[in-house]
């Protein structure tokens, strides 16, 4: 009996989300080769004119151009479709990538989105700087707020947007009563699923329309390349989303995504794992500072909300040291095992000040509306064991004096 090779969605819809990380997907040339392949190639070759003639005008299946597909990015499309339960995917070559490419691909000038206070500074750059150069215009809500979504409808509201858990805040916003709401409105909700992944959320089971990832961070999880993601029904994607992806060309690497493939296979004990340690040291830190955003601990104000709608609550957290932006320059600063980097998701723990990295561009007014303070250090723990992250942390707070 033939095997299956992890693309019969027949036979992948009953495997388990770590099954999915580790086989959908994969498909295998003629040797037989048990990792996937590599293809490396911007063009192929066909048979007769007419092959090629065919497979342009949509009436045959089969490869045409490394910008509208590749087998290796085929195979990487197909496992993220599968771990998130979505009927369809497209890769992109950053996360950046992914976000613009899910909302240019739909909006027009004349069209209004609701988005979420919180959230990576740079998608918020594109609302103020992408999107209102073309007409169109944006609300800003409060995004724990349930009755601000619903109260900055527009007629002409096509989109909500928002992550959750937010970059670098930790708000959690109410999935299942805001996607809800976007869809009994007609308006297209799409969820950055960043900080998560579909090992530790899955915002499709709570309603949304589109998951917008960027899988530099804990897909790959090893700080390698690039990567961003997008998923959604199949009409979507295919008609919304893939004409402006292959026409404007911000697709990804056959490289960029045979090593975003080999993270998968890890992610699903990554994720969790990180999580714990996380959970360790942000008690650790909540102990020896008090002002600690970490989903998981009970004194987080969305602390419920983030268990119903998450496995685990990740790998990042962020916490507020006194003295403001020179405090926390001197406690990372005084860091020996923790790296200073703006990245997250990494198997190895990171830390930057999110004020003076992710989010500068925001300007001090437009920080202190998301809730970023200049006393905030936002952290990604790491595969390290977590005793050894916390006798860090005590000797740089210590040696920071705070």
């Amino acid at each position: 009996m033939k095997r299956t090779t992890g693309t019969d969605r027949s036979i992948t819809n009953k495997w388990r989300p770590a099954t999915r990380a580790v086989r959908s997907g994969t498909t295998r040339s003629e040797h037989g080769e048990t990792s996937e392949a590599l293809f490396l190639t911007s063009g192929y070759t066909y048979d007769t004119a007419a092959t090629v003639a065919a497979r342009f005008a949509g009436e045959a299946t089969g490869m045409q151009y490394s910008r509208f597909q590749n087998p290796t990015v085929a195979m990487l499309e197909e496992r993220i479709a599968s771990m998130d339960g979505a009927e369809a995917c497209k890769v992109q070559a950053s996360g950046m990538a992914a976000m613009t490419s899910a909302l240019l691909c739909m909006l027009s000038a004349g069209d209004h989105v609701v988005a979420a206070r919180a959230a990576f500074g740079s998608c918020r750059w594109i609302l103020s700087n992408v999107l209102n150069r073309f007409g169109i215009t944006h609300t800003v809500v409060d995004g724990r707020d349930n009755a601000a979504w619903e109260a900055a409808i527009q007629p002409n509201t096509k989109v909500f947007f928002f992550e959750t858990p937010a970059n670098p805040t930790l708000d959690i916003v109410d999935m299942a009563f805001v996607c809800g709401l976007a869809r009994a409105h007609g308006i297209t909700s799409i969820v950055d699923n960043a900080f998560a992944t579909a090992s530790l959320q899955r915002p499709l089971e709570f309603g949304a329309d589109v998951v917008a990832y960027s899988a530099t961070k804990l897909m790959d999880g090893q700080g390698r390349v690039l990567a961003g993601a997008i998923c959604g029904s199949a009409d979507w994607i295919n008609n919304t989303l893939s004409p402006f992806q292959r026409n404007t060309g911000p697709v990804l690497s056959p490289f960029n995504a045979w090593v975003v493939l080999k993270g998968l296979e890890t992610l699903d004990l990554r994720a969790h794992k990180q999580s714990e340690n996380a959970l360790q040291v942000g008690r650790f830190v909540e102990s020896r500072v008090g002002h600690v955003l970490h989903p998981g601990l009970p004194s987080f104000s969305q602390h419920e909300l983030a268990m119903r709608q998450m496995d685990a609550c990740g790998p990042i957290f962020s916490f507020v040291v006194n003295g403001g932006r020179e405090a926390a320059f001197a406690v990372l600063d005084a860091l020996e095992l923790v790296d200073i980097s703006n990245n997250i998701g990494d198997t190895k723990s990171l830390a930057c000040h999110p004020a003076s990295t992710t989010h500068h561009n925001m300007g001090a007014e437009g920080r202190a509306e998301m809730g970023v303070e200049e006393g905030m250090i936002r952290i990604n723990i790491g595969l390290e064991d977590p005793l050894d992250v916390i006798e860090d942390l005590e000797q740089a707070l210590g040696r920071a004096g705070v």
